[in-house]
């Protein structure tokens, strides 16, 4: 929306909270220097009151930069903003003369002519306001940091688990699929429970005509409600939790299998024969897959299943909770389910039976 020429209006002090963050590290960088006599650091056992002092200044450099580029920004005087601007450029440049001498003046000039232009041409702005916008969604980020964090702990805790990788490449294939039957029972059974529980209100409201679902282009979209309704036997309100439980799990299922194919592509990438002989303690570089011999280590498929179904056991447990998997998945889900048994009274109505 704004020409060249008008981003490039009043640069210099649109620039001044990028320059005095600027000026704030290389002050701290300065500091640095002067206690240490040197622009590295080595800290090699306890450290010592200079080194904790340096420490210090490294800890608080980004946050106290980020702290004075804040406060500069809200300066409404124009002219304040530009005097900012200079004395911070004056700053870097004693600071970095003392630090290293003249020829440091020439990453002064770099990065005060990268702060200036990308002022100019508004990258500096759009970068402001995605600083800006992160601040405003913390709470989303919060949200997105509780959905990333299993994964992260599953990576980290398990793929990269030496131990885990052991016992991978020991356990018998009969003892780990045990295990696995045993992770999987324990889904099912929590699957259907929850299933039960979910669809429990719908059969309990089947007890009369129910205009709030839309039944058009079904072939009981012109058949009238019955004026009783057969209740459901045994069977069919089995039949109805199967559905529902047989569907989240087939879901689910294939979400945990994408990722096990991940982390399995993952150590195909990662495993090195040096690093499977460490985490494997010499185990074997081939493995079997349905009685054939495959070039792959028989500890990455086992551990790929191992995910699988820590991933399955993870994502059913997370979807109890998941308002965007209940959105859209489960309530369609269960809409369908509940125009489907609608459709089932009326078409007994209609014939005046009864039965499955």
């Amino acid at each position: 929306m704004l020409t060249p020429r008008a981003r490039a209006r009043h640069v210099t002090s649109r620039s001044a909270p990028a320059l005095a963050a600027y000026a704030t590290v290389t002050v701290a960088l300065l500091v640095v220097y002067l206690v240490t006599g040197t622009s590295e650091l080595y800290v090699d056992g306890a450290p010592t009151p200079a080194e904790r002092i340096v420490l210090t200044v490294i800890v608080f450099c980004l946050p106290l930069a980020l702290l004075a580029g804040w406060m500069v920004a809200r300066l409404e005087s124009r002219r304040t903003r530009v005097a900012v601007a200079a004395s911070a450029v004056a700053v870097a440049v004693v600071a970095s003369v003392i630090q290293g001498g003249p020829s440091h003046l020439l990453g002064v000039a770099i990065v005060v002519a990268i702060v200036v232009a990308s002022t100019a041409t508004g990258v500096g702005a759009v970068l402001g306001w995605a600083v800006r916008l992160t601040v405003a969604q913390a709470a989303a980020m919060g949200d997105l940091f509780l959905r990333s964090l299993p994964v992260v702990l599953l990576t980290v805790v398990v793929f990269f688990n030496t131990y885990v990788w052991l016992m991978a490449a020991t356990i018998s294939q009969t003892r780990l699929w045990l295990a696995v039957l045993l992770l999987t029972a324990v889904t099912a059974a929590f699957v259907v429970s929850t299933s039960a529980s979910r669809v429990r209100p719908m059969l309990s409201s089947l007890d009369g005509a129910d205009d709030s679902h839309d039944l058009s282009g079904t072939p009981f979209a012109g058949v009238p409600d019955p004026p009783t309704v057969a209740p459901l036997n045994r069977a069919e309100r089995v039949n109805v939790v199967v559905v529902l439980a047989a569907a989240q799990m087939a879901h689910l299922l294939i979400v945990a299998v994408c990722t096990s194919a991940i982390y399995f592509a993952l150590g195909l990438i990662v495993l090195s024969p040096a690093v499977l002989q460490k985490w494997t303690g010499n185990g074997s570089t081939d493995g079997t897959v349905l009685g054939m011999t495959v070039p792959v280590p028989q500890s990455l498929l086992n551990m790929t299943l191992i995910l699988c179904a820590l991933t399955f056991m993870y994502v059913s447990a997370r979807s109890v909770g998941d308002d965007e998997f209940k959105r859209d998945f489960l309530t369609p889900l269960i809409e369908d389910l509940h125009v489907t048994l609608i459709g089932r009274n009326r078409h007994h109505g209609d014939t005046g039976g009864g039965g499955n």
